[in-house]
């Protein structure tokens, strides 16, 4: 049998055929006109999708990278620090602020329960002296989305800055970085930007580059003083990852045709169809405040959790993603995110339906779908 595979999961996402065709067009030497012009044209856009005036700089790396970026341009040793721990990427700021030596207070969350400016204000007042609050936007571990705003509205009245990690979340829910008055915004190019994985972004705000001025963590391959000062030459410090510039050229310019406010709308769409097959199938979702990006839900009583993501994967090519850490076998993930249309939700629900009838759970053959394509045909335009 010749089997198509269907990728479902919060990341790598799938990428368009004329991104994936950019690669194949020749490499540009780094240090031209050529490749500045695009470079240039590339940065203008991500001010777009991050709905800023500052600048965001390319990073070839993953989105740990620019997260590593954020911590050691901003502080330094002994720093004080909140982050808010609601899955494996709130934890993942603890650990690198550990690494680097800061002070790190870190709220450990119940994963899928939400958290609020309110408390993290008085979170703030407890902990007096706190130089930065850690958040994550989208924790995919979870299928959670956080209240950022609020937090800015926090953040904004105290001396802290506010960074957030918006590796999923962006461009899929929004996150306004000046509105929301964030001061360190972070992202990559394998989520909702439809580009192979290879690059990171990051961009600072008035506030948190004073706090370059000071900051004593070492950097030399992140320092983004240098890619300030060659993002004014129309260049980067260092060998760009040319070819995958060039592929976000083009799955740029498809999100600022549909419009970002259409995008977001798009992946909302999305999440409804997929949230509303998988209730009719008489499962529970995971998270008390889901998002967009990912739909976790829980794994019924009886069926094998590891076993249903095997399935769906090697028998019916629907690349779907387990729990994680506490939760593996307990939960399983479908995204709904980046270059993912409203036929993808159909075939990732009915793979899931085989997957659990084969497995032993009763349900009525179709129904999931049904409830999906009632969703889809009453927002499709």
């Amino acid at each position: 049998m010749i089997r198509k595979s269907y990728l479902l999961s919060p990341g790598p996402t799938p990428v368009p055929e004329k991104v994936l065709a950019a690669a194949s067009e020749p490499v540009l030497h780094h240090r031209t006109p050529e490749f500045s012009e695009v470079f240039l044209e590339v940065s203008e856009d991500l001010k777009y999708v991050f709905q800023t005036k500052n600048n965001v700089y390319i990073l070839a790396s993953s989105g740990t990278g620019a997260m590593e970026a954020a911590v050691v341009n901003t502080l330094s040793p002994g720093d004080k620090v909140i982050t808010i721990n609601g899955g494996k990427f709130g934890e993942r700021w603890g650990n690198i602020g550990r690494a680097y030596s800061l002070n790190v207070h870190e709220i450990k969350l119940e994963w899928g329960e939400p958290f609020t400016g309110e408390q993290l204000s008085a979170e703030l007042k407890k902990n007096p002296g706190v130089k930065a609050v850690f958040a994550v936007l989208s924790e995919t571990s979870s299928g959670s989305v956080y209240d950022i705003k609020s937090y800015g509205e926090v953040t904004s009245k105290t001396s802290a800055i506010l960074v957030v990690d918006a590796v999923s979340g962006m461009a899929a829910v929004p996150c306004p970085m000046d509105e929301w008055k964030i001061d360190v915004l972070v992202s990559c190019s394998q989520k909702a930007f439809m580009t192979p994985p290879g690059l990171a972004y990051i961009s600072l705000g008035e506030k948190a580059w004073k706090m370059y001025e000071t900051s004593k963590l070492p950097k030399f391959y992140f320092d983004l003083k240098k890619y300030k000062k060659n993002l004014e030459k129309a260049t980067v410090p260092w060998t760009p990852a040319v070819s995958l510039i060039m592929q976000q050229k083009k799955s740029l310019k498809m999100i600022k045709s549909a419009g970002l406010e259409n995008v977001h709308e798009h992946h909302r769409i999305m999440a409804e169809a997929v949230r509303a097959g998988v209730k009719a199938l008489g499962l529970k979702l995971f998270s008390k405040c889901p998002g967009n990006v990912v739909t976790a839900i829980k794994v019924p009583e009886g069926i094998d959790g590891k076993k249903l993501v095997k399935v769906m994967q090697n028998k019916y090519g629907s690349y779907i993603a387990g729990g994680q850490d506490p939760y593996a076998g307990k939960l399983f993930r479908i995204a709904h995110l980046g270059y993912m249309g409203a036929f993808d939700m159909i075939t990732a629900l009915s793979a899931l339906e085989m997957t659990l009838s084969e497995l032993g759970y009763l349900l009525e053959p179709g129904i999931s779908v049904a409830e999906a394509e009632k969703v889809i045909k009453e927002n499709w335009k």
